[in-house]
């Protein structure tokens, strides 16, 4: 098995619209944004909602559910790249929007459109996590795929 690795984990820059983000993701939860106007769930975190304006918003925590809607394994890379094989996924949330993110935790090869993923959080080493995604598992700890 190819041990599947990402990019390097910079810390976020924090700002008053995205801190309660950065804050949940560091304690496990993925926080995201819905409009009160027009009910969408808004990715990425920002102070209106992009389909109509609105900038009454409200977060909630989302399920951290989804599935691979794409997907690109990339074997060669330089500088802070060199980390390859790497999955780079458009992750479709339950909730509605689609997440560019990580695939981890299982090899590169293994990966499919439509896999079950959830999410998981990888610390920065600087108060704040990355949200990423792993296969789904069950509460008894096996792959839903």
């Amino acid at each position: 098995m190819v041990e599947p690795r990402t990019l390097p984990a910079p810390a976020p820059t924090l700002t008053p619209e995205t801190e309660p983000f950065w804050t949940a993701a560091a304690e496990g939860r993925l926080l995201l944004k819905r409009c009160l106007a027009c009910a969408a769930v808004i990715w990425y975190p920002r102070s209106h909602c992009p389909l109509c304006g609105s900038r009454e918003t409200e977060w909630f925590t989302g399920s951290g559910h989804g599935t691979v809607y794409s997907f690109t394994v990339n074997h060669k890379g330089e500088g802070a790249y060199r980390g390859a094989p790497y999955v780079l996924a458009y992750v479709e949330l339950v909730e509605g929007p689609r997440v560019l993110t990580n695939i981890v935790d299982v090899d590169p090869a293994a990966v499919t459109v439509g896999m079950a993923v959830q999410a998981v959080f990888a610390p920065t080493g600087e108060g704040t996590a990355l949200v990423r995604f792993a296969p789904r598992r069950e509460p008894g700890g096996h792959r839903t795929d």
